[in-house]
């Protein structure tokens, strides 16, 4: 018996069943997007699933999140991965796992958009990417005082851009500290 997607999804809040073009991306300064297919609300706050899409040479700054852990599988396209000091190739098939505290950033290094998909434990980072779009939506754009505001409000710390370098290294020493909070710029 063939069943519809409606009917798959439990009536009682024991599951969900989600279908990832029912999902509006949640896009920020650009074609940088983010499914989220599972919010924090629907697992308990355990963890939060979506899908990112990134457009050729783009990709996020190196930052660091405090308190949650992140996972990132390639499905489409290849990744460079910096964990900590290492760089890593990750094309389609490449999990690559980022916990809580290492600093790490992904850049799209294939010819067309790349694409993966990525957990969040504890779940919520989808607030983040809410209010990330409401900012970067203004004109004119917010400063980086008012972007580090935000990621500080979500506990994530980043490296701002020199040059362009988006895929920099954390600021000196903030490996030695056990809080890895950034240096003010």
């Amino acid at each position: 018996m063939t069943m519809k997607l409606e009917e798959m999804t439990p009536a009682d809040g024991t599951g969900r069943v989600v279908r990832r073009d029912d999902v509006v991306p949640i896009t920020w300064g650009g074609e940088e997007a983010s499914r989220v297919l599972l919010r924090s609300e629907d697992t308990g706050g355990l963890y939060s699933f979506y899908e990112v899409t990134v457009p050729p040479g783009g990709g996020s700054l190196f930052h660091v999140h405090e308190d949650t852990d992140e996972s990132f599988y390639v499905i489409e396209g290849e990744f460079e991965i910096k964990l900590g000091t290492d760089v890593l190739k990750a094309p389609a098939g490449v999990l690559v796992y980022g916990p809580r505290g290492v600093w790490h950033s992904f850049l799209n290094t294939w010819h067309e958009p790349s694409k993966m998909l990525c957990i969040m434990a504890p779940g919520g980072i989808e607030r983040f990417f809410s209010e990330l779009n409401e900012l970067t939506s203004e004109n004119p754009p917010p400063d980086w005082d008012r972007l580090q505001a935000l990621a500080a409000r979500h506990r994530i710390a980043a490296v701002r851009p020199q040059g362009g370098d988006a895929q920099a290294g954390p600021p000196a020493g903030a490996a030695d500290r056990p809080d890895h909070e950034q240096e003010k710029e």
